[in-house]
């Protein structure tokens, strides 16, 4: 049988770490709260001497926090950061880092939702800009690359290929008046051979 934790208050030799909430067999275990003489702070979970489980973590030089799970002190599972620059991210983490399906927003209305990796948007998602543009398709490491649709605000519609966010490759424009710009682009221009025609 396990001993019960037991609540208790230690304060590192360096005076920059102090640690208050319970401890077993010597080790802090349980809830408590690890606060740095910054004024940052970890409150939640420890496991065995480890941040582990559920906690908050708050960075005092950033203004940056995070609420969500732990593994070995790392952001590790589902969680909310909310950042100093007034960015928020919402979803999975792994080892600190964005990683799997997310929502990440800007407080100038940019808003994207779906897949990251390596704290970058990569893989399948859709993206909406302050202007009331909105892209769906593929990312490669914050790039709009592979096959996407972007839709602008005056009813345009691009349809096709992409590289280094810029058109590339095969694809369509419809713009709003009707007009229609099919063939080849390159590097966001028409490239080659490419044909138009009205659907008014």
């Amino acid at each position: 049988m396990q001993p019960k934790p037991w609540f208790g208050v230690y304060v590192y030799p360096n005076s920059f770490f102090r640690y208050e909430g319970q401890w077993r067999m010597g080790k802090k275990h349980g809830r408590g709260k690890f606060i740095m003489k910054d004024g940052s702070f970890y409150e939640g979970d420890f496991v065995d001497g480890e941040i582990e489980g559920n906690g908050v973590r708050y960075w005092a030089r950033t203004g940056d926090s995070y609420s969500g799970q732990f593994h070995c002190g790392e952001l590790h599972g589902f969680g909310v950061m909310e950042y100093g620059s007034g960015h928020r991210y919402e979803g999975q983490f792994s080892y600190g880092l964005r990683e799997g399906h997310g929502v990440l927003s800007d407080k100038v209305g940019h808003r994207y939702e779906g897949s990251f990796h390596e704290n970058k948007k990569h893989g399948e998602g859709k993206m909406k800009f302050r202007n009331g543009d909105r892209y769906e398709g593929d990312w490669l490491l914050d790039q709009r690359q592979g096959h996407g649709v972007m839709r602008y605000r005056d009813g345009s519609v691009y349809e096709g290929q992409w590289r280094n966010n810029l058109f590339n490759g095969q694809g369509k424009m419809t713009q709003s008046s009707g007009v229609v710009y099919e063939g080849l682009w390159m590097n966001g221009r028409p490239c080659c051979e490419w044909f138009f025609y009205s659907l008014a």
